[in-house]
C-alpha cells in the first residue's frame, strides 16, 4: 500500500523545512506569496491531507468555522451562505456546514457534533436554540453569532432584523392602500414566521378604521403549490371577501398569484398579494409581487467579520446589529 504523505514529505518536495510547511499551512497570510505557492504546489503534487484535529491541538486553531442553517433547499439561506463563503476566503478558513431541518433537537445534536471539531467560531440561524444547546455554546469559549433575527439576550453576538416590525410595516402598507379585509397565509410556522404573524395582528389591532382579518396557517413545509391551497382556504373562510393577503414568504405569494388566475381574480383590483424575502422570481412574474427584502448576503459577510473581530484583539461586548429591511412595492399591491 502507498504510504500516506506527511508533513516531512511536503517539506522534502518543496525544498523547505517541516516547520516552514507548518507555518505556511497554519498562517498563510503571514508568509510570502512565493513561499506559499511553493508549499501549495508540493501539497497538491503528493496529495497531502492536513490533519486539522492535530493542528488544532498544537496551535489552538482549526482553520474552520461551524455554520448551521434550517434548510439547504431554501434559497433564502443560500443567500446567507454565499455571503459567509465570500467572507471566509479572505481569512483562509473553511466552513463546516450543518442542516438542522428546522428541528431544535436536531440543531442541538449538530451543535455538539460540530463543537467536537474545535471550530474557531460558530454561526447559527435564529435565536431559539434549546437551553442545552445554549449551554454548550456558552461553555465552548469561542465567538458565536446568531443571525436572521434580533434577540434581547443573544448567546454572544447577534445580527438580523425585526420580523415583527416587518410584519407590522407590510400590513400597514396594505391598509394604507385601502384594503380592509386582509388575510395572512403562513406555512411551517417557525419563530420568524410567528413574529411576522404577530406583526400582522398588531397592525390590524392598531388600525383606526374598521377592518377584518383572516389567518390561515399550516405546519407543512412551504411551497408554491401550498400557496395556492392556502389562498383557496382564506377565500373560503372569508366567503370570497378577502381583498389582500400577506404571505409569510415569496413561495406562498407566487402560489397565491398563480391561483388567482385559476379563480379568475384580478391582481391587485380584486385582491392584493405581498410576500416576504424578495426572491428573484417575485420581480419577474406578472404582476410583479410586493415583498419585504433584507440584505441576506451582507448579513452572512458581517457574521464572519464579527467572528474574526471577536477572535482577535477586540474582546468588547457588541450589541445586536439591526441590519434592517425594506418594503419593495410592486404591481401586486
Amino acid at each position: 500500500m502507498n504510504k500516506k504523505p506527511n508533513l516531512k514529505d511536503v517539506a522534502k518536495v518543496a525544498g523547505v523545512s517541516a516547520i516552514t510547511v507548518s507555518r505556511v499551512l497554519s498562517n498563510p497570510d503571514k508568509v510570502s506569496e512565493k513561499l506559499r505557492a511553493k508549499v501549495e504546489q508540493a501539497v497538491h503534487e503528493i496529495g497531502y491531507i492536513r490533519n486539522h484535529a492535530a493542528s488544532a491541538l498544537a496551535s489552538r486553531r482549526s482553520g474552520v468555522i461551524a455554520v448551521i442553517i434550517p434548510s439547504l433547499s431554501n434559497i433564502v439561506f443560500n443567500d446567507v451562505l454565499q455571503g459567509i463563503y465570500s467572507a471566509v476566503k479572505q481569512h483562509h478558513l473553511q466552513v463546516v456546514l450543518g442542516d438542522c431541518h428546522y428541528s431544535p433537537l436536531e440543531e442541538e445534536k449538530l451543535i455538539a457534533t460540530l463543537l467536537s471539531q474545535s471550530p474557531e467560531g460558530f454561526i447559527l440561524t435564529g435565536t431559539d436554540q434549546t437551553d442545552y444547546a445554549r449551554k454548550l455554546l456558552k461553555q465552548s469559549g469561542i465567538p458565536i453569532v446568531q443571525l436572521m433575527e434580533l434577540s434581547d439576550c443573544p448567546i454572544d453576538m447577534n445580527i438580523g432584523f425585526s420580523h415583527f416590525n416587518a410584519g407590522v410595516d407590510i400590513t400597514n402598507h396594505l391598509l394604507q392602500k385601502g384594503y380592509r379585509k386582509l388575510g395572512f397565509l403562513g406555512a411551517r410556522m417557525d419563530t420568524r414566521t410567528q413574529q411576522r404573524l404577530a406583526g400582522f395582528k398588531k397592525a390590524i389591532a392598531d388600525f383606526k378604521q374598521p377592518c377584518q382579518s383572516y389567518v390561515v396557517t399550516t405546519t407543512q413545509s412551504s411551497s408554491i403549490r401550498l400557496g395556492g391551497q392556502l389562498l383557496q382556504a382564506v377565500m373560503a373562510e372569508s366567503q370570497g371577501q378577502c381583498d389582500a393577503v400577506f404571505c409569510c414568504n415569496d413561495d406562498l405569494a407566487l402560489g397565491a398569484l398563480f391561483e388567482t388566475k385559476r379563480m379568475n381574480l384580478k391582481v391587485p383590483s380584486d385582491i392584493a398579494i405581498c410576500g416576504f424575502n424578495d426572491l428573484e422570481a417575485s420581480a419577474l412574474v406578472e404582476p410583479a409581487i410586493t415583498s419585504v427584502a433584507s440584505p441576506r448576503f451582507e448579513m452572512g459577510q458581517q457574521a464572519v467579520e464579527l467572528l474574526m473581530t471577536a477572535s482577535g484583539e477586540d474582546k468588547t461586548h457588541k450589541p445586536p446589529i439591526d441590519i434592517g429591511y425594506r418594503i419593495v412595492e410592486r404591481a401586486s399591491t
